[in-house]
């Protein structure tokens, strides 16, 4: 059964006029003063130590924003809880790694790692091999810097970091001691595959290390400065066996230092994507003169800056941290991929130049489409466009739009092609892509794709029906129509109407995986029957990372015609109630990436982000401020511990970051916010060409956390949502708090 029929609501179709007001500025900025006397030293207000216990996966070290360098410690032990070569509970360190992820679950880098020492070393067997123990005691750490001793050689370590250039900072005890360049060495589910090191003179050594593992093929060269001569240095090889391939070699080297009490030495590591010269010019560009402090105040202003796009009022200081803590984590990804002249790797094997943007990787695009990118456009609309233009060239040279990118290859992580939603957003809502029809045609081409992951069956049938050897068949269905209906949307915009209705046709396939008779979306057969037995609470294989609980709601694009499904307001409603309050059936046993749980709804995995704003589609709004208040309050603090799952490489904080202001993109193609549970009494953004848009919450307090009214620049809105182009220009949206449970967009007779 094929649904070719379904209505989808007016403000849907109506999306393209609803955000083409917003205009494209090069970048955001605030006046320095402005920024200075209001907001402070907001890199000091970050803590990166959230997320880096329990499942948050985050790392702690030094990062520009967005950039290519990650340069963070690592505890020097492989497991799931170390995926980002930290974890908050351990004591030991065993390097300083310069590229990581963040919150991904899924381990993988830690490139080019150095780890100073004073004799005699400590050893363990490998793994962890030559290490130290440490304190928290002794860590310290902001937006841009990381700082710790290492207790058993006396070593205090600095580390910070431009866009392309780590920089270490060693305060030595004194006495014979030595740096050294570990490239053998490989975590989780990296593997080294070759690696070289080339002493250039008595300051400069350089090299490569490439590897195979989650990012495939990855090849990573370097440049490494030292502030002061090495006194000598010894390299060593070690054969590396991997099953089913030929032994290769990878040198590691150490560095020999007489040194004095208190002495500082500093090494300045560049990398390049493309090669050893390359690696020289962005040393040369970014850090020459082998200056911590330098590099270090100019980082810290590049990340006062970013976050001071947003400036909130509030006189909590935890909840301040805990938000520019999230909105520095959702400006750590995607990173930086090319040259400062542009070059970079593509899939296709061959070298690119970057002409005109920036290139980035590392997309974890089914994360981050929800509310990442939606807050690109708002607080980095340049950056917006430069990662469109950057999806759309990978998929041009890899032939089809990528799904989980990173460092120049594909991963194929997740489903759908949520590529799709980001590009079209970006273009929609004019921040700057040039090249609409190149990215329309990528798009068109991945979803004609009927060999790849069953999009034949979903073309033929109007579903992805369950086969074995396959799996997450139900999240295929619901995953192609929300990204078929961005393909329509930008085929719109550009006035090919049979590319719409082509796909708008097939935006309605999500209707076809709905049984009446359990109320739930639900795998099927081919033959069209619905798996049974079926139990909504269970995890099974033709759900992605969930269960059906948690994909109710997976319509974001039609609400309207979900609604019809369920029969009615009343019954959404009912449904959003039931998700809330069902406790899973005794019998089935959480997986891990099941946090955050309150009832079915769980917070620590992606699908169901947008669910507690779907009380605005019904006639009680307030419920959903009650359960984004919990969300917030509960979830999110201001501890190692306090991200409620995966950070997903910005997800998990920009849901934070647009929930804490008020309003989220609910639909983000439609380029409308809905409206939920400010936790700050006034925030302002900071937009292109000195505009402002500010957010008044009068009244509020933990009691009073329901909206009465509100209106924008003093008119009053109808409806609980505002537009894409009315935060663009500029302007003050208030909102009266009540303590009161009313529905203020209820239209009376």
């Amino acid at each position: 059964m094929k649904n070719t029929d379904l209505r989808f609501s007016g403000h849907i179709r109506a999306t393209v006029a609803s955000i083409a007001a917003a205009t494209l500025v090069a970048a955001v900025s605030c006046s320095s003063a402005e920024t200075g006397s209001q907001t402070g030293d907001l890199a000091s207000e970050v803590n990166p130590m959230i997320g880096t216990d329990f499942t948050g996966n985050t790392y702690p070290g030094a990062q520009a924003p967005f950039g290519m360098v990650q340069l963070s410690p690592d505890n020097g032990l492989p497991g799931w809880d170390r995926i980002s070569g930290y974890y908050y509970p351990d004591s030991t360190i065993a390097g300083f790694s310069h590229t990581h992820l963040s919150g991904t679950g899924a381990g993988d880098l830690y490139d080019i790692s150095f780890m100073p020492v004073t004799f005699p070393v400590k050893e363990a067997p490998a793994p962890l091999g030559i290490h130290s123990l440490f304190s928290h005691d002794s860590e310290h750490a902001r937006a841009g810097y990381y700082k710790v001793r290492l207790d058993d050689y006396g070593i205090d370590v600095e580390l910070t970091a431009t866009e392309r250039v780590g920089l270490q900072r060693y305060t030595m005890p004194g006495g014979k001691a030595a740096v050294l360049l570990n490239l053998s060495k490989a975590m989780n589910w990296d593997a080294v595959t070759d690696a070289s090191i080339e002493i250039i003179d008595s300051v400069t050594v350089a090299g490569h290390r490439f590897s195979d593992g989650w990012a495939r093929d990855q090849k990573v060269w370097f440049v490494s400065r030292f502030s002061v001569p090495f006194d000598s240095v010894s390299v060593s090889d070690t054969i590396i066996d991997r099953d089913g391939a030929p032994a290769s070699v990878a040198q590691d080297a150490a560095f020999y230092f007489n040194t004095t009490a208190g002495q500082q030495i500093t090494v300045a590591t560049a990398l390049s994507v493309t090669s050893v010269d390359n690696a020289m010019a962005n040393l040369e560009a970014e850090a020459p003169d082998v200056d911590f402090d330098k590099a270090e105040a100019a980082t810290r202003k590049a990340w006062n800056e970013a976050l001071g796009s947003i400036r909130v009022t509030t006189p909590d200081s935890t909840l301040r941290r805990i938000f520019y803590t999230a909105l520095y984590h959702s400006m750590l990804a995607p990173t930086i991929y090319c040259d400062t002249d542009g070059s970079y790797p593509g899939p296709d094997g061959k070298i690119h130049k970057a002409d005109g943007f920036t290139n980035y990787s590392s997309f974890s695009t089914w994360d981050t489409y929800r509310a990442s990118h939606p807050l690109y456009t708002i607080i980095a609309p340049d950056r917006a466009a430069d990662m469109a233009r950057s999806l759309i060239e990978f998929g041009v040279q890899n032939g089809r739009l990528p799904v989980w990118n990173m460092w120049g290859s594909e991963t194929d992580m997740m489903i759908g092609y949520h590529s799709a939603p980001i590009i079209t957003e970006a273009i929609l809502k004019n921040t700057g892509v040039t090249d609409a029809e190149k990215a329309l045609d990528i798009m068109v081409k991945t979803a004609r794709m009927r060999d790849y992951r069953q999009l034949g069956d979903y073309i033929d049938l109007g579903f992805v029906p369950v086969q074995e050897g396959q799996n997450w068949e139900m999240s295929k269905t619901l995953e192609y129509a929300y990204d078929d209906y961005a393909i329509a949307m930008l085929a719109k915009h550009l006035g090919r109407n049979d590319i719409h209705d082509e796909f708008m046709a097939r935006a309605g396939n999500y209707a076809n995986t709905y049984n009446p008779a359990s109320g739930f979306f639900q795998p099927r057969l081919r033959d069209g029957s619905f798996v049974e037995p079926f139990n909504p609470d269970e995890y099974t294989e033709e759900i992605c990372e969930s269960n059906a609980w948690q994909y109710l709601f997976s319509v974001q694009h039609d609400i309207d015609g979900m609604t019809r499904l369920f029969g009615g307001r009343k019954e959404l409603e009912n449904k959003l109630d039931s998700m809330v309050s069902h406790q899973t059936d005794p019998s089935v046993e959480l997986p891990i990436f099941s946090t955050g749980m309150i009832g079915q709804y769980a917070h620590g995995n992606e699908p169901s982000h947008h669910n507690p704003y779907l009380y605005n589609y019904t006639d009680s709004p307030w419920k959903g401020a009650d359960w984004l208040r919990r969300i917030m309050t509960e979830l999110y603090t201001d501890s190692p511990d306090g991200l409620p799952g995966n950070e997903d490489m910005g997800q998990m904080s920009a849901w934070y970051v647009f929930s804490a202001l008020g309003f989220y993109p609910l639909n983000p193609v439609s380029g409308l916010y809905e409206l939920g549970a400010p936790m700050f009494e006034e925030a302002e953004i900071c937009l292109p060409g000195g505009k402002t848009f500010t957010v008044k919450a009068k009244g509020l307090s933990e009691g009073k956390r329901y909206i009465a009214s509100a209106t924008l620049d003093g008119k009053p809105l109808e409806q609980p949502r505002i537009s894409h182009s009315d935060i663009m220009d500029g302007g003050v949206l208030e909102l009266q708090m009540t303590s009161e449970q009313t529905n203020p967009w209820k239209k009376t007779p």
